[in-house]
């Protein structure tokens, strides 16, 4: 674990009482995800990407592509309207035409096993076949490293939408490093509260998130390993020195405390 770590969450409370500029500092506001009464559908800026989208509604990057219809590398362009909820389910069909609806489909189970002698044939073993599942993903596991040295300033909270992540104090211009490989898939400024803002996806399920840069190392598409230096800390609207890091999973955010380690 990085040097300071322990001793910014044992002496967190406690400098919450003290006259510290950095420990009173109030987090940024963070911009509502859009509403769906107000349509459910957002037009797309430049500078948008899926990714960065879908973070600001606080949904999965899969799902909206599923609902809009798209394919990876998932490009989308200025202008375009962009679903931010699942489309309406088609109806289902009618009723059978008169003279069909008493009529039940034999099943080639009950087909077989209606032969004498025969048997009727094992349903497929899904042992040892993870995949199958449904919903799941077979991917490799994750070691995550803390993206930053210094003291924690604010914890994670599930019912508080400003504090999706963790705020980690610093010095203006300290080395943030990847907390896992993965793969820059926005690198910007588009996002209300985040200032300078890059997302790495790392899987199917996880993405994490690196706030308030004041110099930006990486590109959108570039493949970044475990550790690489992708930016350096800048500061708030409040001049406070930090970093802002959070750890999404399915496109709903987790606390980060439980993924780095101690």
């Amino acid at each position: 674990m990085a040097p300071g770590m322990m001793s910014g969450c044992a002496t967190h409370k406690v400098s919450e009482k003290k006259a510290s500029p950095v420990a009173r500092a109030k987090p940024p506001a963070r911009a509502k995800p859009p509403a769906r009464k107000l349509g459910g559908y957002y037009r797309v800026r430049k500078g948008d990407s899926l990714y960065s989208i879908a973070w600001r509604a606080g949904l999965d990057y899969r799902s909206l592509a599923r609902w809009n219809g798209l394919k990876p590398p998932y490009t989308i362009y200025p202008g375009q309207r962009i679903r931010l909820f699942p489309p309406p389910r088609r109806s289902k069909p009618g009723p059978a035409a008169k003279g069909h609806k008493y009529r039940k489909p034999v099943s080639p189970n009950k087909s077989v096993t209606s032969r004498p002698g025969k048997s009727k044939p094992p349903a497929p073993s899904t042992k040892n076949s993870p995949t199958k599942r449904p919903g799941k993903t077979v991917v490799g596991s994750l070691h995550w490293q803390w993206p930053v040295r210094g003291r924690i300033l604010s914890r994670f909270a599930s019912n508080d939408a400003s504090r999706g992540g963790i705020r980690i104090g610093g010095r203006k211009g300290q080395k943030i490093v990847a907390a896992e490989a993965g793969q820059v898939v926005y690198v910007g400024s588009g996002l209300i509260g985040y200032g300078q803002l890059i997302i790495i996806k790392h899987n199917n399920k996880y993405l994490s998130a690196y706030g308030h840069n004041s110099r930006l190392r990486v590109k959108e598409g570039e493949k970044v390993s475990r550790g690489q230096h992708i930016s350096d800390m800048g500061v708030t609207n409040q001049s406070v020195p930090l970093l802002y890091f959070e750890i999404r999973r399915y496109g709903k955010p987790v606390d980060p405390l439980k993924y780095l380690p101690r």
